[in-house]
């Protein structure tokens, strides 16, 4: 990491590298956080990516976080999975935070779920408890949006109206349903 900056270049350095490396980008992907990070075993017909070998990804510290991208087929569906993600509580800056997701949507995915273990405040969840998110609150007075804007990948302010997508929501409800799962629902504030 020679630069302090992590853009619209090294992001589309990152996807062309993906691009040439895997036979196919599905249209989605999931990053795995520590709590998931074995989901990525299951993929049949895998590949596997270290990070170090994704021009501008570091590795992950944090325990559970392997920093490997996989793509195959999870359920006869072609996808790819990031087992692993690195921090701003690592003293990461928080371009670098979001690379891999700028990463996925240049390449070309258009459907990413992202998950993670999180403490909670709601006294009617228990430990373990799998909480869909609504949407989110940012108390950290940071934001990758923050700086001058590359309208490249995108408006300056993007609309927060609806950044948890409703039909994902309803699919993810609908499996839980079917699975037999209790699935809470709730507002994510970092």
């Amino acid at each position: 990491m020679d630069k302090e900056t992590f853009g619209y270049t090294e992001a589309l350095e990152a996807a062309d590298f993906l691009k040439h490396e895997l036979p196919s980008i599905p249209d989605r992907a999931v990053i795995l956080g520590s709590g998931l990070s074995s989901l990525a075993d299951r993929f049949e017909d895998r590949i596997e990516i270290p990070y170090g070998e994704i021009p501008h990804f570091p590795l992950p510290a944090v325990a559970g976080h392997r920093g490997v991208l996989v793509y195959g087929r999870l359920s006869g569906v072609e996808a790819i999975a990031l087992a692993g993600r690195f921090h701003y509580y690592e003293g990461y800056p928080l371009d670098l935070v979001v690379l891999p997701a700028r990463v996925l949507a240049l390449a070309g995915v258009k459907k990413l779920i992202v998950t993670n273990a999180a403490g909670g405040v709601n006294v009617s969840f228990t430990p373990g408890d799998i909480m869909l998110i609504s949407d989110h609150i940012n108390m950290t007075g940071q934001n990758p949006l923050a700086g001058p804007n590359d309208d490249r990948f995108g408006t300056r302010f993007p609309d927060m109206s609806s950044v948890y997508s409703d039909e994902l929501r309803k699919i993810a409800r609908e499996a839980a349903d079917r699975l037999g799962l209790r699935l809470q629902e709730g507002v994510y504030l970092w």
